[in-house]
């Protein structure tokens, strides 16, 4: 029986496939994170038009830890599913605590600094510029640090980290062929 990537995968263009399967990590990655921004707007804007009428930036902050514990558990099971698992829930929490402060403060900007908001606008230009500032441009922002991030420290095996491998010893710099009849200077021996 094949999988639920394999049924999708048969559904795609057969000139899109290669592509979709060689950046199968970021389409996955985008799926969840489709997921998790239509669960965070929901609940952000559930929270901010009943219990947290006055407080957008709490309602959207309590929305995205919701819409970010749900990416975790998504993430870990599909996307990155490969990888290591050493110290990945501590760095994951590390990386979601700086990407909400960098999906919230486009909206604090807009709100606070911009003043964007009531009495200074009318209510539906303050609720264009809360979704124009917190849910577009914090989460995109948000999004592409969150890969980057993700990637490089939470979900990678460390045979898939870089290694920087310093020579033994001195360099050897590859010159051209001498010309014929040429004899080469003899090098001193390498020391201890």
């Amino acid at each position: 029986m094949p999988s639920p990537t394999q049924r999708a995968l048969a559904r795609v263009p057969a000139r899109l496939c290669p592509f979709l399967l060689r950046h199968r990590r970021l389409v996955k990655f985008l799926l969840v994170g489709a997921l998790c921004f239509t669960l965070t707007l929901v609940i952000d804007f559930e929270l901010k038009f009943t219990v947290l009428a006055h407080k957008p930036v709490a309602a959207l902050t309590v929305a995205t830890v919701i819409g970010t514990g749900v990416s975790y558990v998504l993430n870990r099971r599909w996307s990155f599913r490969a990888a290591g698992r050493h110290r990945e829930a501590l760095l994951f929490s590390l990386v979601s605590v700086v990407a909400i402060a960098v999906n919230d403060l486009p909206l604090v900007v807009s709100r606070y600094v911009l003043d964007l908001r009531e009495p200074y606008v009318g209510p539906f230009a303050q609720e264009a510029a809360d979704f124009l500032s917190g849910m577009v441009v914090g989460t995109f922002v948000a999004m592409l640090f969150r890969f980057w991030a993700m990637q490089r420290w939470v979900f990678t095996c460390p045979a898939e980290r870089p290694r920087t491998v310093l020579p033994a010893g001195p360099a050897l710099v590859r010159t051209p062929s001498p010309e014929p009849g040429y004899a080469a200077p003899e090098m001193p021996p390498n020391m201890p």
